[in-house]
């Protein structure tokens, strides 16, 4: 139905321009001397170049988009070049170029990047280049691209839609930080180390048969120099107490620098060769058991580059029925702002909780209300350590901590 009403639409056009000539012929006719035919004879090449350009399909024209900026960070810049190929060198006054996307963010940051004009001639190759700086993050599709063309008169007017569909992820910012284990237990006793890994490298107990996912430092190379068969060291356990993350999704103005925080965590617990839990509840929930490695992390990075603030049921009822939480005994709760509700939800959920640290979220210079000193007062009498970032301060997070 609405290709008909397009159909029409610029089939009406060109009887416009038809009846425009029909009428400036009869007019010179009738009224005959000169004026009346240099009008006539003025308009008939632009209404013949209308009715050449009305049979001209502009659908062959070949639409391309090259993403030049291989991954976006929150507040960076994005470059894209659009180049369109025409099947001839049919002369043309002009195109406007526009770039279609669902993503309203996008759409309102970026305004009238998104769209230009440009002057064609007889080119048959045209590029555009446009750059949006301070990307929001967060996941943009580009739908395709969208192109207008018309006569010298705006009599006959054409537009086509070419969909290209290409998906930007604009992931959160990342401090690098200095790495402490905020608890670690070897054998019996309680001890702070510098690192936290499943395996004491440094106590070798035997060999067994290679499996994928053992690092190459474990290789026994010496027995592979005997047998040509991959051989893994296997080392003493250390019963290290694993990081579990949890993320504060309310509506709050410190959300954006609480994800940043968030991914600086989980990218220094990949860094030092450590292990941590994420547990991120909303609308959409997230959970990983173990971040390990770089392919953990991305996952968790592509979850945090689209996460929004979408917490909206009542965090008493949803964290403790959380089984993620279970069995946690070290929790980092990342917010912008603590409140009894968190405050009394964490040990209810993680019944074996021996350690939770609040890493609580501030604007740089901003003084802390008398509520929200109340709250870390009796988060601290509850036993948990509470300590308040600005993002300044993210790099010497954890110790800062252990400091305190």
């Amino acid at each position: 139905m609405k290709l008909k009403k397009i159909t029409w639409a610029i089939g009406g056009r060109l009887l416009f321009v038809l009846c425009i000539v029909l009428f400036a012929f009869v007019f010179a006719m009738f009224q005959g001397g000169f004026v009346s035919w240099f009008i006539f004879y003025t308009l008939l090449p632009f209404a013949a170049y209308s009715i050449a350009f009305f049979f001209s399909p502009i659908s062959k024209i070949e639409a391309e988009r090259y993403i030049q900026t291989a991954q976006v960070r929150n507040g960076g810049k994005l470059i894209v070049t659009v180049k369109l190929t025409r099947p001839s060198q049919f002369p043309m006054l002009y195109l406007l170029i526009k770039e279609k996307t669902q993503s309203e963010v996008l759409a309102k940051h970026a305004g009238n990047e998104l769209k230009t004009i440009k002057l064609v001639g007889f080119q048959k190759v045209i590029e555009w280049t446009y750059e949006i700086e301070h990307m929001p993050r967060g996941e943009h599709a580009l739908e395709g691209i969208e192109i207008e063309v018309s006569d010298f008169f705006g009599w006959v007017k054409k537009t086509h839609f070419t969909p290209i569909r290409q998906s930007i992820i604009v992931y959160p910012n990342v401090t690098d930080m200095i790495y402490m284990p905020i608890e670690t237990r070897y054998d019996q006793g309680t001890a702070a180390s510098p690192f936290t890994i499943v395996k004491d490298t440094t106590m070798a107990t035997g060999i067994r048969d290679y499996q994928p996912g053992d690092r190459v430092s474990w290789i026994h190379w010496k027995s592979f120099a005997r047998t040509q068969t991959l051989r893994t060291k296997e080392f003493e356990d250390r019963q290290s107490q694993d990081l579990f993350i949890l993320i504060d999704r309310q509506p709050s103005e410190m959300f954006e620098e609480q994800i940043e925080l968030t991914a600086s965590v989980l990218q220094a617990v990949v860094r030092h060769q450590a292990s941590a839990a994420f547990l991120s509840l909303g609308a959409n929930r997230f959970y990983y058991p173990a971040i390990q490695g770089e392919e953990h992390l991305q996952k968790s990075m592509f979850h945090l580059a689209k996460v929004t603030p979408d917490l909206k049921q009542p965090i008493e009822q949803v964290l403790p029925t959380d089984p993620a939480m279970s069995t946690a005994t070290s929790v980092l709760f990342i917010t912008g702002k603590l409140t009894a509700n968190w405050i009394d939800a964490i040990p209810k959920a993680a019944k074996n909780l021996r350690v939770c640290t609040c890493f609580v979220v501030v604007k740089k210079g901003v003084k802390l209300s008398k509520q929200d000193i109340t709250m870390h007062q009796l988060a601290r009498s509850r036993g948990m350590v509470v300590h308040v970032l600005s993002q300044d301060h993210f790099a010497n997070a954890f110790t800062e901590v252990g400091r305190s």
